[in-house]
């Protein structure tokens, strides 16, 4: 069955879901977010089939958002470590977490808890502004396209309403 694709859509969301792809990507990172790096310590922690788990750990290698270092030669073992771009998405996981613990966890409260190592605080994700710092809220947000929206498909967007018109 031909799986579709977002990868060349004009939007970042639809990109990065379909880099993702299915709900064992997001747990394979979150793993190495934690620090698991082989391959069968993925397949225990999670549950994971071997087949499904060498083909989620191939596609964050393509990726580059994990690589594989050689721990042993014979037979050939693979350490699967975060790279730059891996451990750059962990702000991504930190606030979908943040979202889980205020909407879906328990009464007795959230299952893990990060710690801020600067303040020694238990903390949260919050997505602020890039500049003023102020939290990120639909309501204070409004849409614009980007240099990077294709040239060909801006007029039909901006006739959908959900974009103001650039300055």
């Amino acid at each position: 069955m031909k799986r579709t694709t977002f990868a060349n859509w004009p939007c970042s969301i639809a990109r990065t879901v379909d880099l993702l792809g299915d709900w064992w990507t997001p747990l394979v990172l979150r793993e190495a977010f934690y620090g698991t790096t082989r391959f069968d310590d993925f397949e225990r922690v999670l549950g994971i089939g071997r087949n499904v788990l060498t083909q989620r750990l191939g596609r964050l290698v393509d990726a580059d958002i994990l690589e594989r270092k050689a721990y042993q030669q014979n037979p050939p073992r693979y350490d699967y470590v975060l790279t730059d771009r891996g451990r750059d998405f962990f702000p991504v996981l930190a606030a979908i977490n943040s979202w889980g613990d205020r909407w879906l966890a328990t009464d007795d409260g959230p299952p893990v808890v990060m710690e801020h190592a600067s303040c020694g605080h238990d903390t949260t994700a919050e997505v602020v502004c890039a500049n003023c710092g102020e939290p990120l809220r639909l309501a204070d947000v409004s849409l614009h396209l980007g240099p990077g929206y294709p040239e060909r498909h801006r007029a039909a967007a901006l006739a959908t309403g959900r974009f103001r018109t650039p300055d």
